[in-house]
């Protein structure tokens, strides 16, 4: 008869038998998530895919300028920083804050008591050496006196009307004219203030016409050319236009920017446009052309190529009989310039194509459509800023 420990099972076949029973279990596990996943996938598949609510519109063709838009700044056509040549104590101060100034006008004047004194004595010379060289003249023509008293007064006078001229140009510095015409700065001065040479004392603006100032890249400026009109728009004044033409295109092409200097004239009658401020411009290029244009909002940018989801009937029929919804079908496209919130269509659409314009992201192909165009986005080729 055996004993209990011949009988008792040896630690190697328990471990077997073990590792039997958990193999299995993993078997049963792994087999059952694999089913699980394939019911599934098949359930998904046989599953209708619930209706998308998006907007659409029709593809069509627009009369489309080409243009470029660049960021510029407004420079007067005539502007200065006035200052005096010479120091000294302002007497009169012949203007005031925002007046409009006429070329050759005195603005500020210095005071030259001294200056004109000297002015006065000197033309007082020049007066005797006229004098004296007038009866030397008359004298020389009877034989009266020599060749050489006549060059002397001749000289004479010379240096004097020199002195007079060089008097003259100092009093002239006590005065601070406006070298042309157009409007003032703000002034602080007042009479009374002593002023260093050199310091800027009030600043004239021709501002009739205004230049822009922008920068174009060296890839564009072929399609640039004197005369092409130039509108401007600004933050400041919301909705409005000012239009100009393209005045000069600098003969060089920045070094550190491969950018060239643009200027254009713009009219500015009421005086509306300030020297410093920042302006969008659109300068129109070519010639207009025909167009397949789509809000900008329909395009699906992706880093394999841009696409759109077309509206396509469907070949299903509905339980009750009736036609089933629309489907979504992704199409590849080429777009090419914008303007506004628009955007060219070079390739993939035709006219009268219906594309979705919102809504694109919850959309895959054969995805069904409920097209509701109570709220359209955006398609304004020359939006305006809005105050909210």
């Amino acid at each position: 008869m055996a004993t209990r420990e011949q009988r008792k099972p040896s630690t190697t076949k328990r471990m077997i038998i073990m590792l039997l029973i958990v193999g299995l279990l993993l078997a049963l596990l792994i087999g059952w998530n694999v089913m699980g996943q394939v019911m599934t996938a098949k359930f998904r598949e046989n599953m209708p895919v619930p209706p998308q609510t998006v907007t659409s519109t029709k593809t069509g063709y627009d009369q489309w300028q080409p243009s470029q838009t660049a960021v510029g700044t407004l420079r007067a056509v005539r502007g200065a920083d006035l200052a005096f040549d010479v120091s000294g104590v302002v007497t009169k101060v012949n203007l005031k804050s925002g007046d409009t100034v006429q070329e050759g006008q005195v603005l500020i004047q210095l005071r030259d008591d001294d200056d004109v004194a000297a002015l006065r004595q000197a033309e007082a010379g020049s007066a005797l050496a006229k004098v004296t060289f007038d009866r030397a003249k008359r004298q020389l023509d009877v034989k009266a006196i020599s060749q050489a008293d006549y060059d002397n007064a001749a000289a004479d006078l010379k240096a004097k009307q020199a002195a007079v001229q060089q008097q003259q140009a100092l009093v002239a510095k006590k005065q601070l004219r406006a070298p042309f015409s157009g409007r003032a700065g703000i002034v602080t001065l007042s009479p009374g203030a002593y002023v260093n040479s050199g310091t800027a004392i009030v600043t004239v603006q021709q501002t009739d016409p205004m230049y822009v100032d922008f920068f174009a890249p060296q890839r564009n400026l072929g399609a640039l050319k004197v005369g092409q009109r130039v509108a401007l728009t600004l933050d400041a004044y919301a909705g409005r236009t000012f239009e100009g033409s393209l005045s000069a295109i600098d003969p060089k092409v920045e070094g550190d920017t491969r950018n060239v200097r643009v200027e254009a004239a713009v009219s500015n009658t009421d005086g509306a446009l300030v020297p410093g401020m920042f302006a969008n411009v659109s300068v129109d290029v070519g010639d207009q052309d025909r167009q397949l244009t789509l809000p900008q909002t329909a395009i699906t940018f992706n880093p394999y190529g841009e696409t759109v989801f077309v509206v396509k009937p469907s070949e299903k029929k509905g339980e009750d009989g009736k036609p089933a919804l629309p489907e979504a079908q992704q199409v590849f496209v080429t777009t090419g310039s914008r303007r506004g919130d628009q955007v060219a269509v070079l390739t993939g659409l035709e006219e009268g194509a219906e594309v979705v314009t919102s809504g694109q992201l919850k959309l895959k192909n054969g995805t069904p459509l409920i097209i509701d165009n109570s709220k359209q986005p955006k398609n304004d080729p020359n939006p305006k800023p809005q105050e909210q």
